[in-house]
């Protein structure tokens, strides 16, 4: 519920709230009943408020004066500010709202179904990533004597060998490791519902069990797998690890590791699929692996091109 509160305790846009408490209810309710992930909730609630706020700007006072040129100039007037992505997330986001609010029976059309936004195409991802030396150096320099030391180690680890994403790393529970055919396996609860199960790679496999062995996890198995630590006790508590405490986690031990690439908590999973291609993986077995629908996602993880192309620019001898 703690994810709902900053939906449901702010008032909806001046704007909404003319239009009646019952405008005012199907505002909310999009954000709470249709929009289940906290991220996209968090974005569109963004995207929607901005939105609104222009539009009282410009003085627009009625859900009904709002019109396809309203919404047209305004994605045209964001995307000078903004990536294309970005403009394509709000635009989406004004456009899905508005759909709600049309088969709500509050609007009469959907002022945004005709905007079209900017194109953008992508063939490679943004996301930082590590060389495997840089990966291999990272996992080792971290002191393993401490319960923080094997966390962190398992975490990076979990997400460099089974492309895990963070939140579904963050999400485990400790009976989502798992013993199967005389194999360690963990199963991950990916983006949409997705449930994956991954093999574990030996190094993977050795580092859970001895996380989970020295931290006396396997005695909670419906507990988190990764536990923020007590203060002054250096101890793991029963308290799953946020994301943001992840990602200052990583920043720590990139730093201490005399890592230079500002890599994030995505960097893993882009450098596991990086490593596996580099050595004789296909994309179609990488696109299963990271629980992609598509090989065409996963291609945005490819960065072999990258080496290729500072060995080209080397070759410029002057």
């Amino acid at each position: 519920m703690n994810q709902l509160a900053p939906i449901t305790a702010s008032h909806a846009p001046a704007l909404i709230a003319a239009a009646g408490a019952r405008a005012s209810y199907r505002f909310l309710e999009f954000f709470t009943a249709q929009i289940r992930n906290p991220h996209t909730r968090r974005a569109y609630a963004r995207a929607a408020g901005e939105f609104f706020d222009w539009l009282e700007a410009k003085g627009v006072t009625q859900l009904a004066a709002i019109e396809s040129m309203h919404v047209a100039t305004y994605i045209e007037q964001l995307g000078r500010a903004r990536s294309a992505p970005t403009v394509k997330q709000r635009l989406a986001a004004i456009r899905h709202l508005f759909h709600w609010l049309v088969t709500g029976q509050i609007m009469p059309v959907n002022p945004a179904s005709s905007v079209r936004g900017p194109s953008h195409s992508v063939k490679r991802g943004k996301t930082p990533v590590l060389d495997p030396s840089e990966a291999r150096a990272l996992l080792d320099s971290i002191d393993v004597t401490t319960p923080v030391g094997l966390r962190d180690r398992a975490l990076i680890a979990l997400m460099v060998y089974s492309f895990a994403r963070i939140g579904a790393a963050l999400a485990m529970k400790v009976e989502n490791v798992f013993v199967q055919n005389s194999r360690l396996w963990v199963r991950l609860h990916e983006k949409g519902g997705k449930r994956h199960e991954m093999p574990c790679h030996h190094n993977l496999e050795a580092y859970l069990h001895v996380y989970i062995d020295r931290c006396g996890l396997a005695s909670d198995p419906k507990g988190p797998l990764f536990r923020t630590i007590g203060r002054g006790t250096d101890e793991l508590t029963t308290t799953p690890l946020p994301q943001a405490n992840a990602y200052a986690m990583i920043r720590r031990r990139a730093a201490a590791a005399d890592i230079g690439t500002k890599i994030g908590n995505h960097t893993f999973r882009a450098t596991g699929i990086t490593a596996y291609l580099k050595n004789g993986g296909t994309l179609e077995r990488a696109a299963i692996m990271a629980n992609h629908a598509s090989a065409r996602t996963t291609q945005l993880y490819d960065r072999r091109r990258d080496d290729v192309s500072v060995d080209d620019v080397e070759r410029i001898l002057v």
